[in-house]
């Protein structure tokens, strides 16, 4: 057979494009109001435990402010006349209410798209939560997500947000440094829990703080949908 004629060229197929360098090893979700749509349940809740036990209701933004807290941080915000001895029937009244409605939560959509394309890229995922651990079991079981996450934390397991103990916790655990670690969370508690372990950050504008109050806390970005952030995190993730 004769070779190509001298001067000609060879066809070559066209050069792939890389994939965008991970610039993250594990990517870490806040739950409730980041994938979980809850905040105005919980909110609702938090007011009508209040109003059972006959102390101030709080407004609503007071009681959004408090979600991602652990639960006697939150008290201590949304009821601040209530004695101490009486957190654990004000506890005990906001779960009857959450119970009586959990039925009705989802995740929002997109977030099953969005932490499968995280798990194709060879993520680790975690959840860094302000729910009881019996609270994030019970979420991730009626949403069928059990076993997805590489490892998770709640506020009675560790230190309650913003202090940094259970961010640190799940990088210990899962072997990453915080300059590999990205926070991601729809409130100033999330994005200060971030800042103090020395990790990355992510708000969404979609949960339960309005994000003028993010700037401060540095994010990389602020999504304002799941889609949003999933195209981000493709991108920069």
């Amino acid at each position: 057979m004769r070779g190509p004629a001298a001067g000609a060229r060879r066809h070559r197929p066209p050069a792939m494009t890389p994939p965008a360098s991970r610039q993250f090893d594990l990517i870490v979700f806040d739950w409730d109001g980041t994938l979980f749509d809850s905040t105005e349940l919980i909110a609702r809740c938090i007011q009508s435990a209040c109003a059972d036990l006959g102390v101030a209701v709080p407004s609503r933004d007071d009681a959004r402010y408090v979600i991602g807290m652990g639960l006697v941080e939150a008290l201590q915000h949304a009821a601040p006349g209530l004695p101490r001895e009486r957190y654990p029937a004000l506890g005990a009244r906001y779960r009857h209410h959450y119970v009586a409605r959990q039925h009705e939560l989802a995740l929002f959509d997109g977030v099953l798209d969005l932490l499968a394309g995280l798990k194709a890229r060879s993520h680790l995922l975690g959840v860094a939560t302000g729910k009881s651990r019996r609270g994030l079991d019970e979420a991730l079981g009626a949403v069928q997500l059990r076993g997805l996450f590489d490892a998770t934390r709640t506020a009675d397991e560790t230190a309650s947000k913003p202090h940094p103990r259970m961010l640190q916790e799940l990088m210990a655990e899962l072997g990453v440094e915080p300059r590999r670690t990205l926070m991601i969370g729809d409130t100033t508690h999330d994005l200060q829990l971030a800042a103090n372990a020395g990790a990355a950050s992510v708000g969404v504008s979609y949960g339960a703080h309005e994000p003028l109050g993010f700037a401060a806390l540095g994010p990389r970005h602020v999504a304002h949908s799941v889609p949003e952030l999933a195209a981000w995190l493709a991108q920069h993730g």
